[in-house]
């Protein structure tokens, strides 16, 4: 059986994933309000169009996608959460902390998801996955010792690229 260049080359253009994201607002993607304890899961939600199964397969837009949102809820805290933070006292200030944990869980998600997109499509990314797998264990752990607590988000203008 013969398949013409154009069939072929037709074919694996379909086969190609194509992204799933698409340019976001932070404050659409902001898991930073409303309680503490569930961070990851909220920050795993917003990402759950990504088909995990297949990471070898991820648009290299999705990966700039990914590097984005680490890059925007970077700026969110510097800019707006540390400010906040060190302005308040007492509970307002503990509920823009927890705020900005569950921030800090997006970002280290977004990049864990980039950095395992570029471990299946062939980069050597070990070391960086194990530093950030830390990182984000770490903060993972901080918003579950706060379950329950109150949350707060700030609004940020920022979107993705």
């Amino acid at each position: 059986m013969r398949y013409s260049l154009a069939a072929v080359v037709a074919f694996a253009a379909y086969a190609t994933a194509a992204p799933v994201f698409t340019t976001q607002q932070y404050d659409d993607i902001s898991i930073s309000g409303g309680t503490a304890g569930n961070a990851e899961e909220e920050a795993l939600a917003v990402f759950s169009a990504l088909d995990q199964s297949d990471l070898a397969n991820a648009d290299p837009a999705d990966v700039d996608f990914l590097k984005s949102v680490n890059s925007i809820a970077n700026d969110a805290e510097t800019d707006a959460f540390n400010p906040a933070i060190e302005a308040a006292s007492g509970e307002e200030a503990d509920a823009l902390q927890r705020g900005k944990i569950k921030n800090k869980v997006l970002k280290l998600e977004a990049t864990m998801l980039a950095l395992k997109i570029q471990q299946a499509q062939g980069d050597d990314v070990a070391d960086k996955i194990a530093a950030e797998q830390k990182k984000l264990n770490n903060n993972i752990k901080q918003d579950q010792d706060e379950a329950g607590n109150p949350s707060t988000a700030l609004t940020f203008s920022a979107s993705t690229a």
